[in-house]
Parts: structure tokens; C-alpha cells; sequence
């Protein structure tokens, strides 16, 4: 993580780690002062986005196009796909998008080439069923936290 390790930005560290969905940086600060952790949400936000740098935290948006964060596998960066309808993420097979990634780095001369993937599309929980037409239901939260997307990856 970049920049001073704070009191502030360890309290983030492990709070992001104790998730299992995708949370945003907002969410992340309710639970934060909640807790009794005195803390900004601009702290929040760069800590989040100096762990993201550093490869801590996976990130995708939701159709509004905020920034949701989950910590990262210890094997590594990985690709989600989200439904549209609800939110919640899986994560895919993404071998043939790095590998993708570091041919066209190889072939150009490039050095830390980043990539940004997003699926998205509607869950099987989330399809219409029979004559109930096209699902009108857009990223819906968990009634228990409104700012997360739900995940059905564990």
C-alpha cells in the first residue's frame, strides 16, 4: 500500500478483509465509524485506491458507476462477471484475457500494461420467468447493507 501505513489505513485494510462482497468506499466508512474508528471518508477512498495499486483489492462498478472493492485472492487478480439485476459477482475464468494481455505487451514493447475487464449480464435467480417480460429490477442491495452488492462467490 502506498503511503504512510496509518492507524487509519490498517483500520481499512482490515475492515476490507473481513468482507466477502464487493463494498463501497462509503459502506466501508460507515462500518469504520461504526466501530468507533475516527476516520474520513477521503482516507477511506485513497486507502482503497493505494491498495487496488498495490494489487490488494479487486474493483468493479456497478451500473451507476461506482467503485465497489473486495480484497484479492492470495492467488491473484481476477475477473468478475455481476448481474445487472441484483449485483452479485462471480468470479470467471479470465487465462485467455491474460494471456491476451501479455502477448499484446510482448508485441508492442510495452512494460506494466493494465487491463480492465467487465461482465455483466442477469443472473439465472434474476431472468424473467415465463410472461413477466424484461426484469426491471436494477442492482438491488441487500437489505441488511444498501451499499453492497451481493455476492454469490465465497
Amino acid at each position: 500500500m502506498g503511503g504512510r501505513t496509518t492507524r487509519q489505513r490498517r483500520a481499512v485494510m482490515r475492515a476490507l478483509a473481513s468482507r466477502q462482497d464487493f463494498v463501497s468506499a462509503q459502506e466501508l466508512h460507515t462500518l469504520l465509524v461504526e466501530d468507533g474508528v475516527r476516520i474520513g471518508l477521503t482516507t477511506v477512498y485513497r486507502a482503497l485506491r493505494d491498495l487496488e495499486a498495490s494489487g490488494g483489492a479487486d474493483v468493479v462498478r456497478d451500473d451507476a458507476g461506482e467503485r465497489l472493492y473486495r480484497p484479492r485472492p492470495a492467488d491473484g487478480h481476477r475477473h468478475y462477471l455481476l448481474c445487472r439485476a441484483c449485483g452479485r459477482s462471480r468470479p470467471v475464468d479470465s487465462d485467455v484475457v491474460e494471456q491476451w494481455a501479455g502477448r499484446i505487451a510482448a508485441d508492442t514493447g510495452y512494460t506494466a500494461v493494465q487491463h480492465t475487464v467487465e461482465l455483466s449480464g442477469i443472473c439465472a435467480d434474476c431472468q424473467p420467468r415465463g410472461d413477466e417480460g424484461e426484469t426491471s429490477r436494477r442492482w438491488e442491495r441487500s437489505p441488511d447493507s444498501p451499499d453492497r452488492a451481493r455476492s454469490c462467490a465465497s
